[in-house]
């Protein structure tokens, strides 16, 4: 990677949990994200959990993206009737990044084999600000957050923002 194509930027991220049964107690996932985010040196500026309802996580990433240059949204993304964090926020994104699905499914097959197939995790960019959207397992939001999202989103931003 060129050196140029990485700009010496401050970036702050959000994150949102989908879910209709976590709470602040039992959240490992967002912990997880928010603990890699802060390693990865970006400081989170908002963090909340909302229920699997589109409006609902559309109003919490309308709030993320006022405060944050990276929102990481943890669940609602399976195959289950209540899933709904895609539909919700795909229509926000202005550029989509298909290669972080396709390098998250990637990485998981090696972890968990063909179940990965069951992943819808995606990306994009909303005002230049990048939007991840991953499972809910503690394992994906590991794999996704640390092998993917936190060394490439200064990468990300830079060219985000022109």
């Amino acid at each position: 990677m060129k050196p140029e194509h990485i700009k010496p930027i401050e970036i702050t991220a959000a994150v949102i949990t989908v879910s209709s049964t976590r709470t602040e107690e039992n959240d490992t996932s967002g912990k997880a994200i928010l603990d890699l985010l802060t390693a990865g040196g970006y400081r989170v500026v908002f963090s909340v959990i909302v229920k699997d309802d589109r409006q609902a996580i559309r109003a919490a990433l309308v709030t993320a993206l006022g405060k944050a240059d990276a929102v990481v949204l943890n669940g609602g993304t399976g195959l289950t009737p209540d899933d709904c964090t895609i539909e919700a926020v795909e229509p926000f994104f202005e550029k989509r990044m298909e290669g972080f699905g396709e390098l998250f499914r990637m990485l998981s097959f090696d972890e968990i084999g063909t179940s990965a197939l069951l992943s819808r995790a995606t990306a994009g960019i909303v005002g230049g600000r990048a939007v991840f959207c991953v499972p809910g397992s503690t394992g994906a939001v590991t794999l996704a957050t640390g092998k993917i999202i936190v060394p490439e989103l200064r990468h990300i931003i830079s060219h985000s923002r022109g």
